[in-house]
């Protein structure tokens, strides 16, 4: 399957929103749920965590396993937005104004 954005943009969109219905509900036994009802330190220590092990990942030549750890770590991000209240809109707009001011 060729690569398309927006599929991309729609998997992050859906994702974030199981994330936003999981804070709202907490449903027993979910682990997004685990992370919101431990706080925001913990959500930091889950980022922090999988930032570095995208990192040691990225030096080994096996390119499946930095895809695992990518995985998760833009999970854990989503996680952290939601917790902070920041859309993938917000996000989105900075990116395209970056964008926008290189040219």
């Amino acid at each position: 399957m060729p690569y398309s954005s927006k599929l991309s943009r729609r998997v992050l969109k859906d994702l974030y929103s199981v994330i936003e219905e999981r804070k709202e509900k907490r449903p027993e036994g979910s682990y997004t749920t685990y992370l919101f009802n431990s706080g925001l330190d913990k959500i930091l220590k889950k980022v922090g965590e999988e930032c570095t092990e995208t990192i040691v990942a990225a030096k080994n030549p096996d390119s499946k396993r930095l895809v695992s750890e990518t995985g998760d770590l833009l999970y854990h991000l989503l996680v952290l937005l939601v917790e902070r209240g920041v859309t993938l809109e917000e996000i989105n707009r900075e990116l395209k104004e970056r964008r926008t001011a290189k040219k």
